[in-house]
C-alpha cells in the first residue's frame, strides 16, 4: 500500500497535472472546437474559392484537433476520476479485483485505477479505418492477376470515370501540356468506344461498305502525323495492291487465284 507522503504526492502532481490541462484548453479555445466551423478559427468566409488542397489540408488539421480534443477529455477525466479515488480512500486499489495496485505503476501512471491484468488499454483493436477497404492495391478489391486478360468494368475504370470530371490535378501537374482541362487526369489519352484514333472517324453502313470519312480534329491530326512520319497507315505502309502504283517497276498485279474469282463474281 501507498505511505501517506507517497498519496500527498501523487495527489499533488494529479491537481498539478489537471490545472495544466485547464490553462491549455482555455488557451487554446478548446483546440479551436469552440467555433462552429473551421472558416471561423481560419477567417475564411466561404470554401468556394479555396482549392481542394487547401481544403483537405483544412479537413486534416480540423481532424487533428478532433483527436486532440478526444485525448484531452479522456485524460482530464481520469485525473479527476483519480482524485475523487483519493478522497474517498479507494485509490491504490483495483476497481475491478480490489487488490493493491505496484506502487511502481502508480508512480509511472498515477491516473490508473486499474491493475495491470484488469487494464481496458490492453485491449487491442484490430478494426481498421473504412478507407482502407477501397484503398487496398490494386484499385479496391478487386484482384487483378496479370495473366488474366478478362476485360470488364472494374474499380481501375470506376475512377478514371469519377476523375475525367475533374480531380485537384492542374496542368502543371503533368509533364506533357493538355489541351483542354477535361484532359487533366492520369491517363486520360484512353480511348473511349475505340481502339485505333481512325475509328473515331472513319464508318461504314449497315452492310460494312461504303466506307466514309467524318472530319475531325483527330481525324486531321492523325493525317499529319501520318505525312510528317511518310507512311500511309500507323502500322505503316499498306500491302502493294492496295495502292498503284506501289513500286516504281510498274502498276501491282494481281495474283491469278484474286483475277479468277472476279470472273465467276
Amino acid at each position: 500500500m501507498l505511505s501517506k507522503q507517497q498519496l500527498a504526492e501523487i495527489k499533488t502532481q494529479l491537481e498539478q497535472q489537471k490545472r495544466e490541462l485547464e490553462n491549455r484548453a482555455e488557451m487554446n479555445d478548446n483546440f479551436g472546437l469552440n467555433a462552429g466551423h473551421y472558416h471561423e478559427s481560419s477567417g475564411e468566409l466561404s470554401s468556394y474559392d479555396n482549392h481542394p488542397a487547401d481544403e483537405g489540408t483544412e479537413l486534416y488539421e480540423r481532424g487533428k484537433d478532433f483527436a486532440l480534443f478526444e485525448h484531452h477529455r479522456i485524460e482530464l477525466e481520469n485525473i479527476k476520476k483519480a482524485l475523487e479515488a483519493i478522497e474517498e480512500g479507494t485509490y491504490g486499489r483495483c476497481e475491478v479485483c480490489g487488490k493493491a495496485i505496484d506502487p511502481e505503476r502508480l508512480k509511472a501512471l498515477p491516473t490508473t485505477t486499474f491493475c495491470i491484468e484488469h487494464s481496458p488499454d490492453q485491449i487491442t483493436s484490430h478494426e481498421r479505418p473504412l478507407e482502407e477497404g477501397v484503398l487496398m492495391p490494386p484499385f479496391g478489391k478487386f484482384d487483378m492477376d496479370e495473366k488474366d486478360e478478362t476485360v470488364f468494368f472494374d474499380a481501375e475504370d470506376s475512377w478514371q470515370e469519377v476523375q475525367s470530371w475533374g480531380t485537384s490535378e492542374t496542368p502543371s501537374d503533368f509533364i506533357e501540356v493538355e489541351d483542354h482541362y477535361n484532359d487533366v487526369y492520369v491517363e486520360s489519352e484512353d480511348r473511349i468506344g475505340y481502339v485505333e484514333d481512325y475509328e473515331n472517324f472513319v464508318g461504314v453502313d449497315i452492310t460494312g461498305n461504303n466506307i466514309t470519312v467524318y472530319p475531325a480534329t483527330l481525324h486531321e491530326k492523325l493525317e499529319n502525323e501520318l505525312d510528317e512520319e511518310g507512311i500511309m497507315s500507323p502500322f505503316g505502309d499498306l500491302p502493294a495492291y492496295e495502292r498503284e502504283p506501289y513500286e516504281e517497276d510498274g502498276p501491282y498485279r494481281e495474283p491469278e487465284h484474286e483475277t479468277e474469282a472476279k470472273r465467276k463474281q
